[in-house]
């Protein structure tokens, strides 16, 4: 019998999954690859060899490797964080804040940031619409809901410009992962919450 091509191969064994399960394969090998070769080595063909299977498969679906991980990124970043009212601000602002934090440090956010950190010109546009729409936003909104619940119960003082600190908190996030390089030390959403918000905020 004679042996397939390689890449007739890969496509023939990664067709026995189909739909959702081959998806969540690709997406997968999509941000190893990332976290692995960085965005500018990043390939097709390479994303397609270490999800197993055939580059057709992907091109079927995306038209660059730019829209495969904008796709995968969109699919894999977990939800924005709700804060359940714990009838305390510092411990929803904590709670908030570390969930951020975790966000920032999945695999697709960490692919997210590898992806800023060397993106050329012509490319950056979609990715910070990405973070805007994704992890800015939502995080900001649910800073400013958690400040207004704080404003309710007298834990906030009313005065309080809640629009420009519902931007601090998760800018401050963002801004000391990127400038700084490296990994956010855990500490950090503590440090932020206590030193920098509570001192604006207390009555």
């Amino acid at each position: 019998m004679t042996a397939l091509p390689a890449a007739d191969h890969a496509e023939n064994s990664g067709s026995r999954r189909r739909g959702e399960a081959l998806l969540r394969a690709i997406f997968s090998a999509a941000l190893d690859q990332l976290r692995d070769v960085g965005w500018r080595r990043l390939t097709m063909e390479g994303v397609a060899a270490c999800a197993h299977t055939g580059k057709a498969a992907l091109y079927r679906r995306w038209a660059s490797k730019e829209d495969l991980v904008v796709a995968a990124i969109e699919s894999t970043l977990p939800e924005p964080p709700g804060v359940p009212d714990l009838g305390d601000i510092r411990a929803e602002l904590l709670h908030l804040f570390d969930r951020i934090h975790s966000t920032m440090y999945s695999p697709p956010g960490c692919a997210l940031r590898a992806i800023m950190n060397e993106i050329e010109h012509d490319h950056a546009k979609v990715f910070h619409e990405l973070v805007q729409r994704l992890v800015f936003d939502p995080s900001r909104a649910v800073t400013a809901e958690v400040l207004r619940r704080g404003v309710a119960r007298g834990e906030v003082r009313a005065d309080t410009d809640i629009d420009l600190l519902a931007d601090l908190g998760p800018a401050m996030l963002m801004y000391r992962s990127k400038v700084c390089g490296g990994e956010v030390e855990v500490g950090y959403p503590k440090r932020l919450v206590d030193n920098a918000l509570m001192p604006m905020i207390r009555p």
